[in-house]
């Protein structure tokens, strides 16, 4: 089975994730899209290192090479939102990467 991956469109018809990622180096660019890949093939089986739960029904795809990518997403039915993603400087996840995230979350909801 096959899941559908969309990215997350703001209110001005932006799609941050997709922005994000265009902008990377093109080893950066390719592992993402790999991920996102992995993701579309399988779904909720998808499990550590590739992906995690964050909180409630946030997640993220871990995109490792020279540096670090997180892409928050979320799943409603058979879909996938990629709401944010950024470029992950500490061990700890900052708060308002994951925070953005959730307001995101919660306009898909």
């Amino acid at each position: 089975m096959s899941w559908k991956v969309k990215f997350f469109q703001t209110a001005r018809g932006e799609y941050p994730v997709k922005n994000f990622i265009e902008q990377l180096e093109r080893s950066g660019y390719l592992k993402a899209f790999r991920s996102i890949r992995l993701l579309e093939k399988f779904g909720p089986f998808i499990k550590p290192p590739y992906a995690k739960k964050i909180q409630g029904r946030l997640c993220e795809l871990r995109v490792v090479g020279k540096d670090s990518i997180r892409i928050f997403y979320m799943q409603q039915k058979d879909t996938y939102y990629l709401l944010h993603a950024f470029k992950k400087n500490t061990q700890k996840t900052p708060q308002k990467e994951i925070t953005l995230a959730l307001d995101r979350l919660h306009t898909v909801i």
